[in-house]
């Protein structure tokens, strides 16, 4: 019997910034397959790559080496245009920061990614628009705007926008980053939800308590992916060389 395809596989995607003469590789190597219905976390310390990794993934940005096949197509190397058009159908991207629009209803924040969409009427927008609203509690709040919101609201609103689509995938930068803890335990809850609903969903978080509610964790540092134990060898050795210099008086920044 033949292995289910890949959703989205990753083969020795490398990524290197270059400013001057110096250059940063973000991500080194990074082999990596998700499944159509995973819930995979990506953790790890600030610098490391995550948010590197998932633009990437997005379609935000194109790898410096390596291979990324989307749903089985080769898409590290398509023009702008192509990217844009394959990302408005096949993923859905959950910002930290919300990035709602404020001059904008809840509606027509959610309706937003529709707009870029040939081929649906007004009525089916609507449609895709109130159910999407309906899966995150909110279908009672679409004439308000973003500053008559809750932040846990205003994340509950980005969240049906990147649904509004019905994409393959929903990709998550930090999504309790600028929540308190009720609200943040309130937007792990509804992505398990969604998850349990189908979704397939990948989630970039630095806080460990968060990343235990997905069901595989992919644990980044220096821009590999390493093992659970390695990872935390590192982190320790990390420690011990800041405790080292703080100790003889060279801070690390």
């Amino acid at each position: 019997m033949n292995e289910a395809r890949p959703l989205i596989k990753l083969q020795d995607v490398k990524k290197v910034f270059q400013a001057d003469d110096v250059e940063t590789h973000a991500l080194s190597g990074i082999h990596l397959e998700i499944q159509e219905g995973d819930y995979v976390s990506v953790e790890g310390p600030s610098g490391c790559g995550k948010t590197t990794l998932l633009s990437i993934l997005a379609l935000l940005d194109t790898p410096t080496s390596g291979r990324y096949l989307l749903a089985g197509r080769a898409v590290e190397e398509l023009d702008h245009s192509q990217r844009a058009h394959i990302r408005n159908r096949e993923i859905g991207f959950i910002f930290q920061a919300f990035n709602l629009l404020g001059h904008l209803t809840v509606f027509e924040n959610v309706e937003l990614p529709l707009t870029y969409r040939a081929g649906l009427s007004r009525e089916e927008r609507r449609r895709y628009v109130l159910e999407a609203l309906d899966l995150v509690h909110l279908a009672h709040r679409t004439r308000h705007y973003p500053a008559q919101l809750s932040g846990g609201q205003q994340q509950r609103v980005a969240v049906a926008r990147a649904l509004v689509g019905k994409p393959s995938i929903l990709l998550a930068d930090e999504p309790t980053g600028n929540l308190d803890s009720k609200n943040g335990q309130a937007v792990m809850e509804l992505l398990c939800e969604l998850h349990d609903r189908g979704a397939t969903i990948c989630m970039v978080t630095h806080d460990p308590r968060y990343a235990d509610y997905a069901d595989r964790k992919v644990h980044l540092f220096d821009g590999r992916i390493v093992d659970e134990d390695t990872l935390q060898r590192l982190r320790e050795a990390e420690s011990r060389s800041l405790a080292e210099q703080a100790r003889r008086g060279h801070p690390a920044f």
